[in-house]
């Protein structure tokens, strides 16, 4: 296991703003503009679960408004997440913390601390309104190469972004993050030009159960077969192994799962398999993302630990952190000018770094340790 006397750094737990979102959330506040609004405000539907039966709540409509699904889906994975902090004694739930910056941003942060199951969660909403500045239209004309409509400074956008991760208390329990995002470039009349979808859902493991990751990844090859035939999956899996990696360390940030980025309805994409339409597939990971992990987190929950895996578990959270700061696009794109609250609130709440930390050969921590630098097919 290598030295004990890692620094353990609080990550912080505020929960005070935005401006930040999940992996690559096209998120930041640009110059003030005018343009017609959905809520003006955090106002979610109140749902008990995620879940199925009906009626379905408003917000998980096909008709409903991308922001209104917004809120709605922060609302429901929250209330997943309380249920199952609920199932026992010491049971915690969400604080709630609105925010607003100037005319064109505006959220809701929703953290929970100190909980049963659940170390650290939170789940976030993100709306912004504004224009493109020279370097995000920079960003977004290099990562697209192309597409139906010109990406220009100046150019008026709206986006709205929900983003979640899931820290648990015991170290048998993986960490999950996901999320879902939309990005409109609009008219000056506040019409929609174009838009596209992204999000994801990943799983970081301390301890490496392999039945957990085949539940995981078979869950999300299942949703991607629904929306874009057997060929989604794989390639959706592929593009989130190349996302979460660490390239200081040579190794993954955890077992991977699905990440897409600027998918266009209607969008001519070539060979590459694409869902049939991006912002249902979006809605349904969106919709999916606590259901994915929630059957992991009861079987591991109560399992027993000591000293040395709540280290172990620490080290393996200074890679989280590592990522985030070092290269996530929309942490880094969140600190230049962003809420540093709400970006950082997904950073976990205790943290350790040794100096040239070992593992020992043979070990449940090799064991992980190795597949985070070989990532496998799992589904």
């Amino acid at each position: 296991m290598g030295a004990r006397a890692g620094a353990r750094a609080g990550a912080g737990a505020g929960a005070r703003a935005g401006g930040g979102g999940g992996a690559g959330a096209p998120l930041g506040a640009g110059s003030r503009l005018s343009v017609p609004r959905g809520r003006r405000g955090p106002r979610a539907a109140s749902v008990a679960g995620g879940g199925a039966g009906p009626p379905a709540p408003a917000w998980a409509s096909s008709a409903s408004s991308w922001e209104d699904f917004c809120w709605g889906l922060q609302a429901a994975l929250c209330a997943q997440a309380e249920a199952l902090e609920g199932e026992g004694a010491g049971g915690s739930s969400f604080a709630r913390d609105p925010w607003e910056r100037g005319e064109n941003a505006r959220g809701l942060t929703r953290v929970l601390q100190g909980g049963r199951v659940l170390e650290k969660a939170a789940v976030n909403v993100t709306v912004v309104e504004g224009r493109l500045t020279a370097t995000r239209a920079e960003a977004m004309r290099q990562r697209r190469g192309g597409g139906s409509c010109a990406v220009e400074e100046g150019a008026p956008y709206a986006a709205a972004a929900v983003s979640l991760v899931f820290h648990a208390r015991n170290p048998h329990v993986p960490t999950l993050r996901g999320d879902v995002r939309r990005m409109a470039l609009l008219d000056e009349q506040g019409g929609v030009r174009a838009e596209w979808f992204g999000g994801g859902a990943d799983l970081t493991p301390a301890y490496l159960e392999e039945g957990d990751c085949r539940e995981f990844h078979r869950f999300w090859r299942d949703a991607c077969s629904a929306h874009g035939g057997p060929e989604l999956y794989p390639a959706l899996k592929r593009q989130c192994d190349e996302y979460f990696y660490i390239p200081a360390r040579r190794e993954h940030r955890g077992v991977g799962g699905v990440f897409f980025d600027d998918l266009e309805p209607g969008a001519a994409t070539g060979s590459a398999p694409v869902p049939d339409d991006p912002e249902a597939f979006a809605r349904a990971v969106g919709a999916g993302l606590v259901d994915s992990w929630e059957g992991i987190a009861r079987r591991r929950a109560s399992a027993p630990f000591g000293e040395q895996e709540r280290h172990w578990q620490c080290l393996r959270r200074g890679r989280y952190v590592e990522f985030n700061l070092l290269y996530d696009r929309g942490v880094r794109f969140g600190l230049d000018g962003g809420r540093i609250e709400s970006i950082m609130v997904s950073a976990p709440p205790q943290v350790a770094w040794d100096y040239m930390a070992e593992v020992a050969p043979g070990s449940p921590e090799e064991a992980v340790t190795q597949v985070l630098q070989k990532p496998r097919d799992w589904a």
